[in-house]
């Protein structure tokens, strides 16, 4: 199959979702012979000819300073639509309800290919932070609803994050397909976890907890910090290592100061390098991912993958397939409810790892599977958008700018052609004159 795959965010910005491209474009490439392209907003000075798929960066604005280090793209990036119409595309899978959707309604309008769209992210949460709780919101999440109402099948990471789409007005039906990890179940080389982690204060006779990912106090932060110092006042020796970077950085590491945990918390920066985060999930003894907002929350399973059971917040959508005390522990959304947590486990640390190896063998999905099964329903869509049992989606009134842009993307193109036509009518005409002149 060609499949395109389109996202407002690829490396050089590193996200859960850019990560998801990536993996999809690698994997159906390589494991299932598709011809896979990317379309994504271009970033200056990124190299996008190191990956084994075919890239489109397309025109962009700078709005990383209002969107958390995203840069925006244009619509009517002609040529790059072009380019990409002309790859033919079999299946459009959009990862981004904004500009991305936008775009691949364009190309359904130019190609007549089905168009998918995955829900990873509580984008809610990501327009209040940018304009408010006003009418601006109310909005922005009625014309992204209607976008994605638009998609002829819609994906979405976890029950839970079907709830929180159903919740923003969207009345449509959608599949549950859960994203994998690149990690290889099991735990890392010892000699590569000696080697990645020795610049680390970490102590083999104490706990050792780990939180990775976007440093934001949605995340969950406050109430990991305030949970150690509740360990801390208690007397508990252990070391909390946090890996990533965002805005809550600053604030935490005044908290560390003013609480007095320099000697027991890390803030190691991010960390790209895949086999070194591996190190790092291998060394700790419990992941503290206390996140409401996280759809699914990869980090999870990544943190399985080496053995290493997740303290959840309950009824959170990353604490689905959790049993509490099987593969991983519940939490109330408060730091009290945690350090009590902490403190009681980890008296008996045996019993904390055996609940690692069953998050390890329970709830463990690879990118591999992952890819495996979207591409079985890629081919089931192809085929019902052949014999036309692909159910019809009504008309939205956005639809009227898909069409107004198609068009003007067809009429530019028309008007890109001229100067292509006129050059190779002179250059004939030359090679007549040069004839001539010779004989």
């Amino acid at each position: 199959m060609n499949i395109c795959l389109l996202n407002d965010s690829f490396p050089p910005v590193i996200d859960g979702v850019a990560n998801t491209v990536m993996n999809y474009g690698r994997i159906l490439t390589e494991k299932h012979g598709s011809n896979v392209i990317v379309g994504t907003p271009r970033y200056p000075d990124t190299d996008y000819s190191i990956y084994p798929y075919k890239i489109v960066a397309y025109p962009s604005l700078d709005t990383v300073r209002i969107a958390n280090g995203y840069r925006t793209g244009y619509l009517l990036s002609v040529r790059e639509i072009d380019e990409m119409a002309k790859f033919g595309p079999d299946i459009i899978h959009t990862h981004c309800p904004a500009m991305s959707t936008l775009m691949a309604r364009v190309l359904q309008y130019q190609t007549g290919a089905p168009v998918v769209f995955t829900y990873h992210t509580k984008f809610d949460v990501d327009i209040a932070k940018a304009v408010g709780d006003g009418f601006l919101k109310k909005e922005t999440l009625k014309a992204l609803v209607n976008n994605i109402s638009a998609c002829d099948e819609v994906w979405v990471v976890s029950e839970g994050a079907g709830e929180n789409l159903r919740s923003l007005g969207y009345e449509g039906d959608y599949r549950v397909m859960v994203n994998g990890v690149d990690f290889a179940r099991g735990r890392a080389d010892q000699k590569a976890v000696d080697e990645f982690t020795k610049a680390y204060d970490l102590p083999g006779d104490v706990p050792i907890f780990l939180f990775v990912g976007r440093m934001m106090a949605y995340k969950g932060l406050p109430i990991i910090i305030d949970a150690m110092k509740e360990l801390h006042d208690k007397g508990m020796d252990f070391r909390m290592v946090f890996v990533g970077s965002g805005d809550y950085e600053g604030e935490l590491r005044q908290k560390v100061s003013e609480y007095g945990l320099g000697g027991k918390v890390i803030l190691t920066g991010p960390i790209r390098d895949r086999e070194q985060l591996r190190a790092i999930y291998t060394r700790c003894d419990l992941f503290l991912f206390p996140s409401t907002y996280d759809t699914n929350g990869i980090v999870v399973r990544e943190a399985a993958a080496c053995g290493l059971a997740s303290v959840l917040i309950k009824d959170s959508c990353a604490s689905e397939g959790i049993t509490h005390a099987r593969n991983g522990y519940m939490i109330e959304e408060n730091s009290r409810s945690m350090a009590a947590l902490l403190y009681e486990v980890c008296k008996d640390m045996n019993a904390l790892r055996q609940v690692g190896e069953n998050a390890m063998n329970e709830i463990y999905i690879s990118w591999d599977d992952s890819v495996k099964n979207a591409y079985e329903r890629y081919g089931e869509i192809r085929e019902e958008a052949k014999d036309g049992t692909l159910i019809k989606k009504r008309k939205q009134k956005s639809d009227i700018l898909i069409e107004a842009a198609a068009e003007v993307t067809e009429r530019f193109k028309k008007i890109m052609d001229i100067p292509e036509k006129i050059r190779e009518e002179i250059h004939s005409e030359e090679e007549w004159i040069i004839r001539r002149k010779e004989k």
